[in-house]
């Protein structure tokens, strides 16, 4: 069970009252005396947000308010994430249903998240027993994996090297009885992934690729691939201070699809699952890699490097060309890519790229239901010109317009007999907070996915 759920019985649960101005007169009129009193001394008004701890017999509190969207088709379900941060210490429950129960619970779980690992968490916890005719096993382990990427995201990158990367996705493998290896350093060039090697040879800490397989193979191929490069100085196309600033998080794609796996093993769904993690330090010294450099990729194309900051595609080509040579049934590949997506649609809403339309309109429909956003964007052929290379068979970027877009045509080429394939270019991070999204790094694109799985292999 997750931390912020508690198996305490209902009785003894301090009560939470979801107020609205069409339930506000009955709420009202159905508490103690006392209680009653004090929302009237302090004019409580049932407004979306608004909040108020209530007076118990003993001086003790005996309650607590929450305001809600009066209607449910414009509310937001995961309001609820805030409570965490205003409730005192204690177990709580719902005395009433929130616009939807499911997201409201798992909302109080991701919104008491703290990253705690360099300093002492406040002793202030509240913690929720889970709504009756939720599926609190599984609430729990979606908020397991969301922790879990998180914590690796939020985790500075003098802690989160391509080692420590490694080291996380060994421990999750024992923990579910998965099967994991490694191809490092100068052995990735033996085994034929020459731009992964070029991307990490500069840094000091090897780079390599993380292989996770779990489950029957003969059930469904699912392949996960996550960008690792768990720090991004530009390369010799040196990011400035402020775009250089929060490149820890750019091992989210790794993170989110960890916790991706972690909901997929905890849950046991019949698929064959494999992640496979290409993680680098994309750095500077005398071993970099150049602007204009070309280099074989392991599908056979020659690939100019127009811009050494555009990274995250060469080690992610590698990697799909790999996991694309066993056909899956479903490849799916997660980074912290472009910052044109971020012009595009803003660090909340995450463009996915697939030519599968069903995929399409099943993963925008679970991104609605879950709350975790989406937003399909085109392959849209005719840019693909704009990759084109005089020298090589393509280049990695291609040019000023359409960035998001352009990244996807370039990994695109690296996926043939994969049965589907979507690709997210997703942000990774909250710059503010907001309910159940606390400021920091952020798993995007997770839940959303393993709805979809859910409800094709479940």
């Amino acid at each position: 069970m997750h931390p912020a759920f508690v198996e305490t019985a209902r009785d003894s649960a301090i009560p939470i009252w979801f107020v609205r101005k069409s339930n506000w007169p009955d709420i009202r009129d159905g508490l103690a005396p006392l209680a009653r009193a004090f929302a009237e001394a302090m004019a409580f008004e049932p407004k979306p947000g608004r909040h108020l701890a209530l007076p118990g017999p003993n001086g003790d509190i005996g309650g607590f308010l929450f305001g809600l969207e009066d209607s449910a088709e414009s509310a937001n379900p995961m309001l609820p994430g805030s409570l965490p941060a205003l409730l005192p210490r204690g177990a709580y429950r719902f005395a009433n249903a929130a616009h939807d129960p499911r997201l409201a619970a798992l909302a109080f779980a991701l919104g008491g998240y703290r990253f705690t690992k360099y300093r002492r968490r406040d002793d202030t916890v509240a913690t929720l027993v889970p709504p009756e005719g939720v599926d609190a096993a599984d609430l729990s382990r979606i908020a397991d994996g969301v922790t879990l990427a998180r914590d690796l995201i939020n985790t500075p990158s003098n802690d989160m090297g391509p080692a420590e990367l490694h080291e996380a996705t060994r421990l999750l493998a024992e923990r579910h009885d998965a099967w994991i290896e490694v191809v490092t350093d100068s052995e990735l060039l033996l085994k034929n992934f020459p731009l992964i090697h070029a991307v990490g040879r500069a840094s000091a800490r090897p780079p390599r690729l993380i292989d996770l397989r779990w489950g029957n193979p003969h059930h469904p191929t699912v392949t996960v691939i996550g960008k690792g490069v768990c720090f991004d100085t530009g390369g010799l196309d040196l990011k400035p201070e402020s775009a250089m600033l929060l490149m820890k998080k750019d091992m989210g794609g790794a993170a989110a699809a960890l916790a991706l796996a972690h909901m997929v093993m905890d849950r046991k769904l019949p698929v064959a699952l494999r992640v496979l993690i290409p993680a680098v330090e994309n750095s500077v010294s005398g071993g970099a890699f150049r602007p204009l450099d070309v280099y074989p990729s392991r599908r056979g194309l020659t690939v100019e490097v127009g811009n050494t900051d555009a990274e995250g595609r060469l080690i992610l080509a590698d990697a799909l060309a790999y996991a694309d040579e066993a056909a899956p049934d479903l490849l799916i590949d997660i980074g912290t890519l472009t910052g044109a997506a971020r012009v595009a649609l803003g660090p909340e809403l995450v463009p996915f790229y697939t030519d599968s339309d069903t995929i399409a309109a099943s993963m925008m429909c679970h991104a609605r239901r879950e709350r975790d956003p989406l937003w399909r964007m085109p392959l849209w052929a005719p840019y693909d010109s704009m990759l084109d290379s005089k020298v090589a068979d393509t280049n990695n970027v291609g040019g000023a317009f359409a960035g998001s877009i352009t990244c996807a045509l370039f990994l695109k080429k690296f996926v043939l007999d994969a049965k589907a394939w979507v690709h997210f270019d997703i942000y990774g991070w909250n710059p503010s907070g907001k309910p159940g999204r606390p400021e920091g790094g952020e798993c995007q694109a997770a839940r959303a996915i393993y709805a979809l799985l859910c409800e094709r292999y479940g």
